[in-house]
């Protein structure tokens, strides 16, 4: 084994996810006990795109699994924008709905981000809502996208260090690279945001304590691009060939990272765990019903 390799942790996000709703669970069960009724998310279906009513279903049985309450509103791909910020706003005025996830991508031609900023913000667990992203701006409390979220409960779960971490970010997409980037700037990371079209991209990965990459390039991060004893975090989800494949060369960097998630069972079970997460925490601020 060459003297600079290294042994490298492969983040279990699965194992993190299944701890981390065990704990949701217990707060719900403790809420119903009490005579209250269970945290609810809606979620808005438009079309019937094969992958997003999969994704869907795998919602629905995180919901169930925790003891949480979930529906859904399916409207037809010729539904018209209005329709479907109509569907949106009748969940708003549902005081039982607690969650709203409107399931993207929308069909072609339709504005998400109208119909995103149609939700109300104190149900807006997907983060989206243009108040919740300016209350991360701010550095104020509110709903915080969900993969982002996940990103750092595994960062906290490893004890990654962020406090003066020079941290790289290569992505600038509204729900993943820049609410990231403003949470590792919460932590008191240094933050660096990249992009395909940066200038010495390679040579600015190499300088990263923590570097997360949310790009949809598939396998753009190589072993020569990570500073080694770096936590490398792949967001990035691409097919090729058929295969689900991950904006970084996992093998590759085994040995040379310090901690890597794996492009499956990595950040994926964590955003749908944050996706709870944001529910349970809407429907305390909602209710008054104080967690224990």
């Amino acid at each position: 084994m060459p003297p600079e390799s290294r042994q490298t942790v492969v983040v279990d996000g699965l194992g993190l996810a299944n701890r981390l709703r065990a704990d949701l669970a217990r707060a719900v069960e403790r809420h119903v006990a009490r005579g209250r009724r269970a945290p609810r998310l809606a979620v808005v279906l438009v079309g019937d795109d094969p992958a997003s009513a999969s994704y869907i279903k795998g919602k629905r049985r995180a919901c169930d699994r925790i003891g949480m309450d979930s529906l859904e509103r399916d409207l037809p791909a010729h539904a018209s924008q209005e329709e479907v910020v109509a569907a949106v706003q009748a969940l708003n005025a549902d005081p039982e709905v607690d969650g709203i996830l409107v399931q993207l991508p929308l069909p072609k031609g339709m504005d998400a981000f109208a119909v995103t900023s149609a939700i109300d913000p104190a149900k807006d667990v997907d983060g989206l809502h243009p108040e919740n992203a300016g209350r991360l701006l701010l550095g104020e409390s509110g709903l915080t996208a969900c993969t982002p979220l996940g990103v750092m409960k595994i960062l906290e779960h490893h004890g990654v260090p962020l406090e003066g971490a020079d941290a790289v970010v290569i992505g600038r997409s509204n729900i993943v690279g820049k609410p990231v980037s403003l949470l590792l700037q919460r932590a008191h990371a240094t933050v660096t945001m990249c992009h395909s079209r940066s200038r010495n991209l390679r040579a600015r990965c190499r300088e990263a304590d923590v570097l997360v990459a949310a790009v949809g390039v598939p396998r753009l991060v190589k072993a020569d691009w990570v500073k080694p004893g770096a936590a490398v975090i792949d967001v990035g989800v691409s097919v090729v060939d058929g295969a689900l494949t991950g904006d970084v060369d996992t093998e590759a960097v085994q040995g040379i990272a310090s901690l890597v998630t794996p492009h499956r069972r990595g950040v994926g079970p964590m955003t749908i765990t944050m996706l709870l997460h944001n529910t349970l925490a809407a429907y305390e601020s909602r209710t008054g019903a104080c967690p224990d």
